[in-house]
């Protein structure tokens, strides 16, 4: 018999717009409370931001059939999420207001399976050198008696984020962009 999962998020494009107004760790701490909504891949995953503080945070999944591949154990792809996503937070946990980042590698190296037998599993994240333009952070995902399952390491480059950037339209029309060249 079929298997079905349904789903909500929220509009991305308000945490978007507060990335700029407010320090990383401000903005981190807005998505954990629930003031700002987390982003829809923890939604379609089912992860979420369990803890947050200066140059670390922490992200949650309970591994279901959802996340399996073909042979039967949790997808690489989830493993890769959930520690993008700690390495990736723990480096914006230590932005200034108008700064953002993107990851530009993510190193992973996978030790054990995942099954829905594991349960819960923790993806760990932390900064381990921030410069001007990039900053280096590891993440390690670990199962409910912190036997490490896998480890990774992300380069982030930093980038300015405009501080008055505001919600895009919400009409369902395409917006028409306009270029010029010089």
């Amino acid at each position: 018999m079929p298997r079905s999962r349904t789903f909500e998020w929220e509009d991305p494009r308000v945490s978007a717009a507060a990335v700029g107004q407010q320090s990383g760790l401000d903005f981190l701490r807005g998505v954990l409370s629930g003031r700002l909504p987390a982003p829809p891949i923890a939604a379609t995953l089912g992860f979420a931001l369990e803890q947050v503080e200066f140059g670390h945070a922490v992200f949650t999944l309970e591994p279901g059939e959802e996340h399996y591949n073909p042979i039967g154990s949790v997808h690489g792809g989830v493993f890769a999420t959930l520690l993008d996503s700690a390495a990736g937070c723990a480096v914006q946990s230590v932005l200034p207001a108008g700064t953002g980042y993107t990851s530009l590698d993510l190193n992973l190296r996978f030790l054990r399976p995942i099954t829905v037998d594991t349960g819960k599993v923790r993806a760990v994240g932390a900064v381990l050198n921030q410069g001007r333009r990039t900053a280096l952070a590891q993440a390690e995902l670990f199962d409910s008696t912190d036997r490490l399952l896998a480890h990774a390491t992300s380069s982030c480059m930093l980038f300015p984020v405009p501080s008055n950037s505001a919600p895009a339209e919400t009409g369902t029309e395409p917006q028409e962009v306009k270029r010029s060249r010089t």
